[in-house]
């Protein structure tokens, strides 16, 4: 491993193997543990599509199909700005290349371990069938996962079949071997966004907790797509998932900035006209640090808004698992009622605090209005679904 080079263990394999709930038990285990570490699931990493064609609603690439370098060259990127933040480590979980496994050549900043984890068909299926996933092929990923065990047999691995996913964190870290563990002199960085100069229409979907921005910034993605533009989506908590969190930036800003910065570097070379952002603002001063990772680009903020009552009643349902996607790092699912009152306690003042400061170009109050409305009404403003 070079000097420079970011260690990454990357746990790969089918749908419904438990890839990002072990890896994020095993970020979490780390951090706690005291590594400092990074996280991050490969999707977040190639959310970038042209305008849906007649036969085929998200067409890959010609020379990229499944987005496999796409996702390498930015994973290279987060490697080494989460080293630069003083990250020892970085799980990632997700597909590989089912036929070429990771093209470790465009990842010169890091260090990757891989390791697949398994399960037998029939548990698979039964996983698939109980998650309910809307439009989701199950034969189509069974036949997957058919293909990893053939192609990559003689690839080390982890049996998830009859396991917890606690149980098999257990099996992860037993075979990493201290592979983990930081070196006492390891330099806690402080990263710095490279800002890109690529230009670009950009629209950010911002506001409190469980206001509904990747429900809303999702649905106005497809339709800018639809409408005919190369379009990439970003969520940005998703691409700043580090610990321990620096004292001056407890929300990884100047992370998730660079990492933006560098993701937009790729979605502009490989065609993308416009960028969906969605996360959390918390001041006008927070806008200005990511304006300036994209200096190029024409931004605008649109910042949801809720009452108190609409906020308790969907963090409540956020507790009980309701959403519209599955994600990384959400502190509510499972929650007792007590915690899920006070977080919407919170999240309801904030909102009250972000409508006094005025954060964000537009203001949209959510409150008994359906999503389709929503992003009629930021399109109406941006125009982000018509030509120049």
């Amino acid at each position: 491993m070079g000097g420079d080079a970011t260690p990454v263990l990357w746990l790969y394999g089918p749908p419904g193997v438990g890839k990002s709930t072990v890896g994020w038990e095993l970020f979490t285990r780390l951090t706690a543990d005291g590594t400092p570490a990074g996280y991050v699931d490969i999707d977040q990493l190639g959310m970038c599509y042209g305008p849906p064609q007649p036969d085929d609603w998200i067409p890959e690439p010609a020379d990229d199909n499944g987005r496999h370098r796409m996702k390498a060259r930015n994973l290279d990127a987060v490697a080494a700005n989460q080293r630069a933040a003083g990250a020892w480590i970085v799980v990632v979980s997700g597909v590989v290349d089912p036929q070429r496994g990771v093209d470790r050549g465009l990842l010169p900043h890091a260090a990757v371990r891989t390791l697949r984890l398994r399960a037998d068909l029939s548990e698979l299926r039964r996983r698939l069938t109980g998650r309910g996933r809307s439009g989701e092929d199950i034969d189509k990923q069974l036949a997957h996962a058919d293909e990893l065990d053939r192609v990559h047999a003689v690839d080390e691995y982890v049996d998830t079949t009859r396991l917890p996913a606690s149980a098999v964190v257990d099996l992860v870290s037993a075979w990493l071997n201290g592979w983990t563990t930081a070196p006492a002199a390891l330099h806690r960085g402080s990263v710095q966004p490279a800002a890109d100069h690529a230009p670009g229409e950009v629209v950010w979907v911002c506001g409190v907790t469980a206001i509904g921005k990747s429900t809303v910034g999702g649905q106005l993605y497809q339709r800018i797509r639809a409408s005919g533009f190369h379009t990439a989506l970003v969520d940005l908590e998703q691409i700043g998932f580090h610990q321990p969190t620096p004292p001056d930036d407890p929300g990884n800003h100047r992370l998730k900035a660079a990492n933006l910065a560098a993701l937009w570097r790729t979605y502009h070379a490989a065609g993308a006209q416009r960028l969906v952002l969605i996360g959390d603002v918390d001041s006008d001063a927070t806008v200005r640090a990511y304006a300036a990772a994209l200096p190029a680009t024409t931004l605008t903020v649109c910042r949801l808004h809720a009452g108190r009552e609409t906020i308790h009643q969907r963090i409540l349902q956020r507790g009980k698992g309701i959403r519209p996607v599955d994600l990384a790092g959400d502190q509510l699912i499972g929650q007792p009622v007590a915690t899920l009152q006070a977080a919407a306690d919170q999240a309801a003042a904030q909102a009250e605090a972000l409508d006094r400061a005025g954060v964000g170009d537009l203001r949209i109050d959510t409150d008994g209005r359906d999503v389709d409305d929503l992003v009629d009404e930021i399109l109406r403003v941006t125009h982000l679904d018509e030509r120049s």
